[in-house]
């Protein structure tokens, strides 16, 4: 529905305008603070969030309250760094270091196409953007907001970043034709898929996942590369971790047991969150299709 939130849209309009008139540093910090502020008057969710935080990663309430409150300061900062990225897409560089990218790199220069299987922590957009700023053709999926001019706000600030806007997470066509040119695709599969996942633990409890990366990776022969890019310590540069390739079990092709490849490919997404608890998504109900009893069979 078109220009449905006119209240989120004005807003979103007068950040991006406010973050973009400071200098970097000073910009990330008002996101962070504005980030804290939202936590103070979101009283039900923060509370929903943390017993979330402390009943999956079996830490104290006190302990799980803090990684909450971490996880909306890093949002509101992640936010003023996507708003800006047209001013700093050219300094990728210095703010962006990496391990592992040789794995990515050699998937992109031997055409088999590569899915980076990631999640909402730390800052997925500028791992797009460093990606394309090494040269690497990297596909952004899109998912269509109630206000149309939010969805192209989105669309605009990834193309600033390098990246190519390839459409829904359900747009299979477009996927399959952009692993076939070599390309990369950034894949979240950190969202609660519903039915049409798998139910498969997610940092040790079941949850409905996708299975687009295991379901491509068999159809395709393309790679499926963990990643991550957290935040470091001084809040304003970040580190890209990619891990190696995923495999299949007992030397089958990654991707021909769907379920044993998500279960895999959850378990390494779910380590790097655990490293970095605060930099994730606690405020969202990834196992809420689970708990609700969607699936009669929850697996273990």
């Amino acid at each position: 529905m078109a220009q449905s939130q006119p209240l989120i849209w004005h807003s979103l309009d007068m950040f991006r305008k406010l973050v973009c008139a400071l200098p970097h540093e000073r910009a990330v910090a008002l996101g962070g603070a504005l980030g804290s502020l939202v936590a103070r008057f979101s009283v039900r969710k923060v509370s929903e969030a943390q017993e979330r935080c402390a009943k999956i990663l079996g830490v104290p309430r006190e302990r799980a309250r803090e990684i909450v409150l971490g996880s909306y300061n890093h949002f509101g900062r992640a936010a003023a760094e996507f708003a800006r990225m047209p001013a700093m897409a050219d300094k990728m560089d210095s703010l962006v270091s990496s391990s592992g990218h040789e794995y990515i790199v050699e998937a992109v220069e031997s055409k088999r196409g590569a899915i980076l299987a990631t999640a909402h922590i730390g800052n997925w957009e500028y791992a797009a953007c460093w990606l394309a700023h090494q040269g690497l053709p990297i596909n952004s999926l899109g998912t269509d907001q109630r206000d149309d001019r939010i969805t192209e706000l989105i669309k605009e600030l990834r193309r600033a970043g390098g990246s190519k806007a390839l459409g829904k997470a359900n747009d299979l066509r477009a996927m399959m034709k952009a692993l076939q040119n070599g390309e990369i695709i950034a894949v979240p599969v950190d969202q609660d898929a519903k039915r049409a996942g798998v139910v498969s633990p997610f940092l040790g409890s079941p949850a409905s996942t996708p299975v687009g990366p295991a379901k491509l990776a068999a159809k395709l022969g393309c790679d499926v590369i963990p990643g991550i890019c957290v935040r470091r310590p001084d809040g304003i540069t970040f580190e890209m971790k990619f891990y190696p390739p995923m495999k299949g079990r007992n030397g089958e092709p990654f991707g021909k047991d769907i379920q044993a490849s998500t279960d895999d490919l959850n378990a390494v997404i779910s380590e790097g969150i655990r490293a970095y608890p605060d930099q994730w998504m606690w405020m969202y109900p990834r196992w809420e299709s689970v708990e609700r009893g969607t699936f009669d069979d929850c697996g273990d």
